[in-house]
């Protein structure tokens, strides 16, 4: 351990690669001290959200806590919505978009998606999933991906995050190297991706190249064993998966994010606290908690951070380089430095066009970027054979069981 730090600076140190979660739809007192204290900053869920007035008043407490604190939802569209998880997102999934395939479209769904999340004070979305679902019995990813296809996939991975960025929102590009072709729930096991290192590279990684390749912000490497890169550790404990794939192979300068670590393909060994100092440790430089996590969890996690680095099992250098690569994130987010952020973007459409005609821009909250979520929506639509008058339809409403990625979805066909 380096002789600079006491227990105080330590704990300090562990606090800055920390976005935990609390409950209610008010900042509790010991999270507007942690934030003073240097906390990085927060991570929203549902349970937070009541409506754009109150999120708003609420990240702007947080913001008057700590200068620019990174404040981050899970905000895809589609079922997975945080925002909206009252009534369902006014946006259709990337599963409809890659339907489209119009890169125009996507780009425009995820920047009027980054205008919402800008309007009530919200400045990183853990998205978009730029998984590959090559899988079709996939229980955690199916209609979250673009599709099964690595090329329409990276197309629209690219097209996502210039709209999120040039919205002002940093994009975080997930589940690296792939969960598409998972056949298991990393929210429960420990998945493992199907083809070894060679399949993952041609199937798996171009999205994740074509991310990187328009200036994602930050990338969320998944709870995934594959063979031939991570052995029988998940790729957010793999030093070779981060530090060799993703920053020495794939270049990614960027700020990498862990999925939950409650989640239990990494916490079922040793707890959450334990899976928080693995991956530090293999190159994961913001820690994310899970929706049910308090503050005794975050207080757990902290401490665990500073006594490995006390005890050496954490190298105070490895926790120092992502401090400083968090505060250079945040500085960004502050400065409005995001590559692409603006109202143009290099290599795509502008705003104003859509296939050669005129889109309204994304309007800046009202919730469905002038109408673009339906737009999106009703060009997804396909219809098979020759519809005939309907004087009695039959209505099938498809409910799927709650999940951890999705909540229990409240929404639905009225009574």
């Amino acid at each position: 351990m380096s002789t600079a730090y006491g227990a105080g600076s330590l704990t300090r140190l562990a606090d800055a690669v920390l976005v935990p979660p609390f409950p209610g739809r008010s900042a509790p007192r010991w999270l507007l001290q942690a934030l003073e204290n240097g906390l990085a900053g927060v991570t929203l869920f549902g349970p937070n959200v009541a409506g754009p007035e109150q999120l708003s008043a609420l990240t702007a407490a947080l913001r008057a806590a700590a200068p620019e604190p990174v404040i981050a939802i899970d905000e895809e569209g589609g079922d997975v919505t945080r925002l909206a998880h009252l009534t369902g997102s006014p946006y259709p999934g990337n599963a409809a978009l890659g339907a489209v395939d119009d890169s125009s479209l996507t780009r425009a769904v995820y920047r009027a998606l980054g205008a919402d999340l800008t309007a009530v004070g919200i400045n990183v979305n853990l998205a978009p999933s730029v998984d590959v679902n090559t899988a079709a019995g996939n229980p955690v990813i199916g209609t979250r991906a673009f599709g099964d296809c690595t090329g329409l996939v990276s197309r629209h991975a690219a097209a996502a995050v210039h709209g999120l960025q040039s919205a002002g929102v940093a994009a975080c590009a997930k589940h690296f190297p792939g969960h598409g072709s998972t056949r298991d729930d990393t929210h429960h096991v420990l998945a493992t991706v199907e083809g070894g290192l060679a399949r993952v590279r041609e199937r798996d990684l171009p999205p994740f190249v074509a991310a990187i390749a328009a200036g994602v912000a930050a990338v969320m490497p998944g709870h995934l064993r594959v063979a031939g890169l991570t052995g029988d550790l998940p790729a957010t404990q793999s030093a070779a998966a981060l530090e060799g794939l993703l920053r020495g192979e794939l270049g990614f300068t960027g700020v990498i994010i862990s999925d939950a670590l409650e989640m239990r393909a990494v916490s079922g060994q040793g707890g959450v606290p334990s899976a928080a100092v693995r991956a530090v440790a293999a190159g994961v430089d913001l820690l994310c908690l899970g929706r049910d996590q308090d503050e005794e969890d975050y207080l757990g996690v902290r401490a665990a951070l500073a006594a490995a680095v006390t005890a050496g099992e954490l190298p105070a250098a490895r926790l120092e380089e992502a401090a400083a690569r968090v505060a250079k994130f945040r500085a960004a987010l502050a400065a409005g430095a995001l590559p692409g952020a603006g109202p143009g973007t290099p290599g795509l459409p502008g705003p104003g066009t859509l296939d050669g005609a005129p889109v309204p821009a994304a309007d800046g909250g009202d919730g469905d970027g002038d109408g673009i979520g339906l737009t999106a929506a009703r060009r997804a639509l396909r219809v098979s054979g020759t519809p005939g008058t309907l004087t009695d339809p039959l209505v099938i409403e498809v409910a799927p069981p709650g999940n951890i990625a999705v909540g229990i979805v409240p929404w639905g066909l009225a009574p």
